[in-house]
């Protein structure tokens, strides 16, 4: 007989708890499979810390498969289930697809960011969910304030040193916080020319900071902020977004090249696609967290809707603190259905009270419900950070150490692109790359693409955002997928050119449908087709250049070349032999011809298959057609002039 099947899809607190404990109770009798699209679990509450340069990313990441013994790890991310025939349908990292069968499901996808109707905050602000968006924004605030040092004018300088933060929860007074004191320290050893000083705003629309906490803690922490200069404003949100500065719900605008959005999360839009009973785009699940009428189907985490039996017809917070508890009463359950552990026991719990770490010695906490602050609250917030990490406690703890006597290293290493990292990813947790196609939307659709969905981590502790958005789903199936690609026209940042990666390649780049006149393509009108080799076809290779996405001629690439100058023909070994026109009649080859006959994209018959590490080759090709005119020397005397209308271009 053989062994029940387990699928767990989402390796946040929940799901990585669950993981943890079934490995524990099972001990071979059941074979587990932990789906999630990173091979890490991210301890959320002190990224604001990797963001302000104490510590390094790895030590907040810790290691799926060497801390879950007898889990099969999967990369990938979910985008249909089928309930019925007991599948789940993942595509991977590379975009390879497949299918897990299981006998119980465990849906642990977690939360995204989640998104208000704002104009220009999608396009202008980042999030802070993933490791990509804490490293982008590390770079982004070295950068910022570098560039203010080196400005002369004082309106620009003082743009550039400007930093808004929306959302006064827990992340957002976090980073807040931390910020102010990593550029306060960055100004302190390279001061401006300008004599300014760098500006933290926090904004919220409640009437005090954490208002999840107990008002002494959001007395404390407020009174911490504004002693390090930290601008809070209660009762205030952005109204719009721009490139160059926001516009307040006050009528205040404010110049600011950063815009960090931390006003909450929302469950993921996996869950929406099942069909099933729905709390505010949470899964419903009995205080034994099993969806009812599904026996072989669990939920936990930000995107169950567990009821609270200690408050009667309330619904347990998205916090990191419950999805934590979660998972282990959900292992337990689970083993239980199975005949494998004890009786199954319904989800109960007991506040433990929450901790802010404000930076350096000060902190807000209230263990067991006793108010603390200062150097003792301090204390309490790391130490608890230290038990409840499940791995990396001597790292994270050396980390410390050197912080309280180092200076930190305020560099930017330029990992993470902007257009990465936009804020409406349904995977905040995976930085976008080039060259994939992304179907985008956690918060909205991207590029006309509908909303998407994907398995991911729970929120952190105390990350709250019950408000969900419905989103969108493919008609007949799962939800359109969130995933790494290419970014959309309404991404933060400057949109790529068109010739440029993670962008839709132009019509006479590798991947379209050949322009009029490329290679590979219909020649265009009064125009002879062009001597291109037969074996090259569109779409086959990338310029060797790097970038640009499109095939260079020679000429081309030689005129960009900043150490030749226009004109300058090329030195070769041999001097240039004098080409004589062909009387002999050639059939014209397979990339001259026509492309009513030749389907768009179809390799020649015997021609090799793409290669993306092909080079053009060296030789100038076959000879060409009887009717083309003599091909002329391999560079022009002068600036080459393209024949389809455009301006050449060099590198991108």
């Amino acid at each position: 007989m053989s062994r029940p099947r387990i699928v767990i899809v989402g390796a946040g607190f929940a799901g990585y708890r669950t993981a943890r404990t079934l490995s524990r109770l099972t001990r071979h009798q059941a074979d587990i499979t932990l789906l999630n699209p990173t091979d890490y679990f991210l301890y959320l509450p002190l990224l604001p810390q990797v963001a302000a340069g104490i510590l390094e990313p790895r030590r907040v990441s810790v290691s799926l498969s060497g801390t879950l013994p007898r889990v099969r790890l999967v990369l990938g991310e979910a985008d249909g289930i089928d309930l019925d025939g007991r599948t789940v349908h993942y595509t991977d990292p590379e975009g390879g697809e497949g299918t897990l069968r299981y006998d119980r499901l465990v849906l642990a996808a977690g939360s995204v960011n989640k998104l208000l109707p704002i104009p220009g905050v999608a396009e202008h602000a980042h999030g802070f969910r993933g490791l990509p968006e804490a490293l982008y924004l590390r770079d982004h605030v070295t950068r910022q304030v570098e560039l203010a040092a080196a400005a002369g004018d004082r309106a620009e300088c003082a743009a550039r040193c400007t930093f808004v933060v929306v959302g006064a929860g827990y992340t957002g007074t976090e980073v807040a916080a931390h910020g102010q004191m990593y550029t306060d320290a960055q100004v302190r050893r390279h001061p401006m020319r300008t004599g300014m000083r760098p500006r933290w705003m926090l904004l919220d629309v409640a009437e005090r900071v954490l208002p999840e906490m107990d008002e002494r803690l959001s007395r404390t922490a407020e009174r911490v902020l504004r002693q390090r200069g930290v601008d809070v404003r209660m009762g205030t949100s952005v109204k719009e977004a721009t490139h160059d500065g926001v516009l307040l719900t006050d009528g205040t605008t404010v110049d600011t090249r950063t815009l960090v959005w931390c006003v909450g999360v929302r469950p993921d839009p996996l869950v929406e696609s099942l069909g099933l009973p729905m709390e505010r785009g949470r899964l419903l699940v009995d205080p034994h967290l099993q969806v009812p009428g599904r026996p072989e189907l669990f939920a936990c985490g930000d995107v169950a809707a567990v009821p609270d039996l200690n408050r009667p017809g309330q619904y347990t917070p998205m916090t990191a603190q419950h999805a934590w508890r979660h998972g282990k009463v959900c292992a337990q359950n689970v083993a239980a259905s199975l005949g494998v552990g004890g009786e199954r026991r319904a989800y109960r719990h007991r506040d433990m009270g929450f901790v802010v770490d404000l930076g350096g010695a000060k902190a807000a906490a209230n263990p067991l419900g006793v108010p603390m602050s200062g150097p003792a609250a301090g204390a309490v917030t790391r130490g608890y950070h230290l038990a409840a990490m499940p791995g990396n406690r001597v790292r994270v703890a050396a980390d410390w150490l050197l912080d309280a006597v180092l200076p930190r290293q305020a560099v930017q290493l330029g990992l993470v692109r902007s257009w990465s990292v936009p804020l409406e990813s349904a995977s905040p947790e995976v930085a976008r790359v080039p060259g994939r196609p992304d179907n985008d939307a956690a918060g909205g659709p991207a590029d006309g693409a509908p909303a998407g969905a994907r398995s991911g981590g729970d929120s952190a502790a105390g990350r709250s955002g019950a408000g969900a958005e419905a989103g969108a789903h493919r008609p007949g199936g799962g939800p359109a997928r969130g995933r790494q690609g290419e970014p959309a026209a309404n991404q933060p940042g400057r949109e790529p050119a068109k010739n440029q990666p993670g962008r839709e390649p132009a019509k006479n780049q590798p991947g379209r449908e050949p322009a009029k006149g490329q290679p590979g393509g219909e020649p265009a009108k009064h125009q002879p087709p062009k001597n291109q080799p037969a074996e090259k076809q569109p779409g086959e290779a990338q310029s060797a250049a790097g970038g640009s996405g499109r095939q260079r001629r020679p000429a081309e690439a030689a005129e960009s070349r900043p150490d030749r100058a226009p004109g300058k023909p090329r030195k070769t070994s041999e001097p240039p032999r004098a080409t004589k026109p062909s009387t002999t009649p050639t059939t014209p080859k397979p990339s001259a011809m026509p492309k009513s006959s030749r389907p768009p994209g179809a390799r020649a018959p015997g021609a090799p298959a793409p290669s993306r590490s092909a080079r053009p080759p060296a030789d100038p090709g076959p000879e060409p057609p009887a009717n083309q005119p003599p091909p002329g020397p391999d560079i022009a005397p002068g600036p080459v002039k393209r024949t389809d209308g455009r301006a050449a271009e060099g590198d991108s």
